[in-house]
């Protein structure tokens, strides 16, 4: 399975697959590993996946079937230390 790392705009077709296909690949291309989950509605998985060494980045989302589906990706992705309650951002 091949694809462009390039961001997912609504008006193409969603790229989808086998949930242990896609990480396997977002791994294997990119070097992205697992950042972060939550769960969205219809008991779906939201994750965040990035690659340190390169700053790539790609959110997947995943229903019960198992199927996970590119939401998004892109680059230069960064990390900040949660802002204390009552500062500005």
């Amino acid at each position: 399975m091949l694809w462009p790392h390039t961001p997912v705009m609504a008006q193409q077709a969603m790229i989808c697959g086998q949930r242990d296909q896609i990480i396997a690949q977002l791994q294997a291309r990119f070097g992205e590993e697992r950042r972060s989950m939550g769960l969205a509605g219809r008991n779906r998985i939201i994750e965040l996946y990035v690659s340190d060494n390169t700053g790539s980045w790609t959110i997947t989302i995943t229903g019960v079937d198992g199927i996970t589906c590119l939401i998004a990706s892109g680059q230069h992705f960064e990390s900040f230390a949660p802002t204390p309650r009552g500062q500005n951002l």
